[in-house]
């Protein structure tokens, strides 16, 4: 398959390859296997599990689709703003946050990080980054949040129910 064409002066790539695409979706894997975890655990360990996947896992996925824009404005594609600044550090310090919050809280704090940074991204930086990308962001960002919510419902459900 041939590479996209990218050029220096260009701040929008042909296009995500689609090995970006595959990756993105399989990224989602550990959000449903921590959503597993919580609502078939049959004891606290389960719950545990399941919740420290999704904290952890969340964490890592927020700083690291955040350090995007920390890549652009290393590549020179993007002047260093405040709101580069801004928009490619705030996201992974709120994910530290939530792992130390840590419970349904912290899952709830992920669940506004990934909305808000995707509204941001989408309103901020729409004539900027490619539409597939936006749209791949878009699908991995509902997607995630759907799955952190039912988590954070599931193991709230589960530690009432014990």
């Amino acid at each position: 398959m041939a590479e996209p064409a990218y050029t220096a002066s260009v701040l929008r790539p042909m296009g995500v390859h689609p090995r970006a695409i595959w990756a993105g979706y399989l990224g989602l894997l550990p959000f449903v296997a921590a959503l597993l975890c919580v609502v078939f655990g049959r004891s606290a360990l389960g719950w545990q599990v399941g919740e420290r996947l999704a904290l952890g896992w969340g964490a890592a996925i927020l700083g690291y689709v955040s350090a995007v824009h920390w890549g652009l404005a290393l590549a020179g594609r993007w002047p260093w703003t405040v709101g580069v600044v801004l928009g490619s550090t705030v996201p992974s310090v709120l994910a530290a946050v939530a792992v130390l919050i840590g419970e349904v809280r912290g899952l709830a704090l992920l669940v506004v990080g990934f909305g808000v940074f995707w509204l941001y991204e989408h309103r901020r930086y729409e004539q900027e980054l490619p539409a597939d990308y936006l749209a791949l962001r878009r699908n991995l960002s509902l997607t995630v949040c759907v799955l952190l919510t039912l988590t954070a419902i599931a193991l709230d459900n589960a530690r009432m129910l014990s």
